[in-house]
């Protein structure tokens, strides 16, 4: 399947400037050469690799386009084969022609992800590397860019082949002993060996744990804005979005579905979601909107409870009984409290506000005053530390399930040193450990693993 010549359009279809065709295999410069005519008269399959060739492409007698291919021999190519990769016009008729000529001379279309697939497969990326590339496509703000990179680099892969080594290297003592059961020796030095079980306990329970971080930077932290009718969580969205994504309107009830969109707050993703208005109604669309309300709090892991500061003014203690309702309900979720239509209030209502409400945050969505203090707190919630420090976070439930079930045998290794088990017991709780490392990177895997894996990479990719 792997030895054959595969072609697909490396860039977005569509029309655009220019378009991307990439070749991967064992006849991909002999096949681009059989369509190629280089302005200066050059044989394709004698150049160099690395290098850039001006000409045209030709099908018989018809010039297709005019084009720059460039050449990259095995094994230094993103694929470990001989590539290329045709720069042409971005004509989607052109793209379309140019990729039939090549099938017609010997390629067959790339299925998704297969160009990264070869890659792994010819050792040029492991497997959460390789997995780290789909990541970078999608990501699309700072934080996740910036994991996408450190995962692609081999953050991620090195800190647990270097863990794998050292406990494959206990593994290969206690192994050894069991070949010499009779003379009752140990060649693994239990201390050392325990020293690094704990070590390894305290990576693997710092990487499962920063799961949750890596999870929601992933996917965007989702914000639930919910409140009374007409109390301006519509206006907030508009002025967190900076455009009228979300109607406004003096009427309550205006909002009977949620609405989300999605910004970037110092790097990180956000994903705000207006809620329909919560309050006692007989409207049956309405009632379905404040259902959806609750489903989306519970689904959010930011709740912002904002009320309409100048409507209650004199009568504060009904707003910290909501404030407690959906403190109660929610328990483990933050919470942050806006008082809107600040712009209405003189200083003396000001102060009243912050003495009864703790930890309120005053805000005219209006004009557009506190909004920033609201961005500050949000991030101010979000454990970004270890994304500062350029520390590994795990965004990937597959690596996230293996480290699970790593940290679950390597539990069981050190139950096992501290009652004294035997050295063939230990053995089989440490071979389980390492091949759910092995999991990560790859050197443990399947096809139906790899399958599932490239299968949502995008064509070209």
């Amino acid at each position: 399947m792997h030895s054959d010549t595969i072609v697909a359009l490396a860039t977005p279809s569509g029309s655009g400037a220019i378009a991307v065709i990439r070749l991967s295999g064992k006849a991909a410069i002999s096949i681009a050469s059989k369509a190629f005519r280089s302005v200066s008269g050059k044989d394709l399959r004698k150049q160099v690799t690395h290098t850039i060739h001006l000409g045209h492409v030709i099908d018989g007698n018809k010039t297709l386009d005019e084009v720059l291919v460039s050449v990259f021999k095995n094994p230094n190519s993103y694929t470990g084969e001989d590539v290329i990769e045709v720069s042409c016009h971005g004509s989607s008729y052109i793209q379309q022609e140019i990729i039939q000529l090549f099938l017609r001379l010997g390629c067959r279309m790339a299925t998704p992800g297969e160009f990264t697939l070869r890659a792994f497969l010819n050792g040029k990326l492991d497997l959460s590397q390789a997995e780290a590339v789909a990541d970078l496509i999608s990501s699309d703000n700072e934080a996740s860019h910036q994991i996408a990179m450190q995962q692609m680099r081999g953050g991620f892969s090195s800190e647990i082949a270097k863990l794998r080594e050292e406990l494959l290297n206990f593994a290969s003592l206690i192994e050894l002993e069991l070949d010499f059961a009779e003379e009752d020796v140990e060649f693994a030095d239990r201390t050392q060996f325990k020293e690094l079980i704990e070590r390894i306990s305290f990576v693997l329970k710092r990487l499962i744990d920063s799961f949750a971080v890596g999870n929601v930077i992933k996917n965007g932290i989702p914000v639930a804005i919910v409140g009374e009718p007409n109390v301006g969580k519509s206006t907030l969205l508009n002025a967190l979005l900076n455009e009228d994504r979300a109607i406004v309107s003096e009427i309550a009830g205006t909002t009977r579905d949620t609405i989300e969109d999605e910004i970037s707050i110092g790097g990180i993703g956000f994903r705000f979601i207006d809620t329909a208005g919560i309050r006692d109604t007989e409207d049956v669309v309405e009632s379905i909107g404040i259902k959806k309300t609750f489903e989306k709090i519970d689904q959010s892991q930011v709740t912002i409870y904002l009320f309409d500061a100048y409507k209650h003014i004199d009568n504060l203690e009904t707003v910290r009984i909501e404030i407690e309702k959906i403190r109660n309900k929610y328990p483990q979720k933050p919470l942050l409290v806006l008082a809107n239509k600040i712009d209405e209030l003189n200083d003396i209502q000001l102060a009243a506000i912050n003495s009864n409400i703790a930890d309120i945050l005053l805000l005219s969505a209006k004009t557009g005053f506190g909004v920033e203090q609201l961005t500050n707190s949000l991030l101010n919630l979000i454990n970004t530390g270890a994304l500062r420090n350029n520390e590994t976070i795990v965004t990937n439930s597959r690596h996230y399930d293996a480290l699970l079930k790593a940290f679950e045998e390597i539990q069981k290794v050190q139950h096992g040193l501290e009652t004294g088990l035997s050295g063939d017991l230990l053995a089989i709780d440490i071979r389980q450990a390492l091949y759910h490392f092995g999991e990560i990177t790859g050197e443990i895997t399947n096809d139906d693993l790899l399958g599932n894996i490239f299968a949502n990479f995008c064509i070209g990719k």
